[in-house]
């Protein structure tokens, strides 16, 4: 595996983390279990994939990848100040959670673009993770939809 496929999958580990630290928070700002089922089954989801790209990493000797992105330290101190002016809002904190969804898709298709550098096997498992983000992200944008509706 060369250094540009090695930070490609680096990277999609990062976002994962984020994701994983963006969902606890939003836990951490509802009282709404249905919402809070719903993040924990986000986080879930993230693990898996977190320790399926650090698989291939560690199948090819690189360290593990245990940090977040720069980005996603950013955007959970945004969510931490939204949710501080929003008192908790559900449709505050499904937005901001679609906020960082939109992150992990841009991070998922910035790696597929990269398409040609990468083995078939990490190909098919990114394009794999990248569908089922997408069905998540579309999941969180339809209850925020719901709740501008309701509002």
């Amino acid at each position: 595996m060369n250094d540009q496929v090695t930070e490609v999958i680096s990277d999609l580990v990062k976002i994962n983390n984020d994701r994983i630290e963006g969902y606890q928070k939003a836990i951490n700002q509802t009282d709404e279990l249905d919402l809070k089922e719903l993040f924990a089954q986000m986080i879930a989801e993230s693990k898996t994939y977190q320790v399926q790209l650090n698989q291939k990493l560690r199948q090819e000797g690189e360290e593990r990848e245990r940090d977040s992105t720069f980005a996603g330290k950013i955007y959970r101190a945004w969510m931490d100040v939204k949710a501080t002016f929003s008192g908790g809002n559900r449709h505050a904190i499904l937005a901001s959670c679609e906020y960082g969804e939109d992150a992990a898709q841009k991070a998922y298709r910035q790696a597929l673009a990269d398409d040609q550098s990468l083995p078939a096997e990490i190909s098919q498992l990114v394009r794999n993770q990248q569908q089922s983000l997408k069905a998540s992200h579309d999941k969180i944008r339809h209850l925020r939809d719901l709740e501008k509706v309701n509002a």
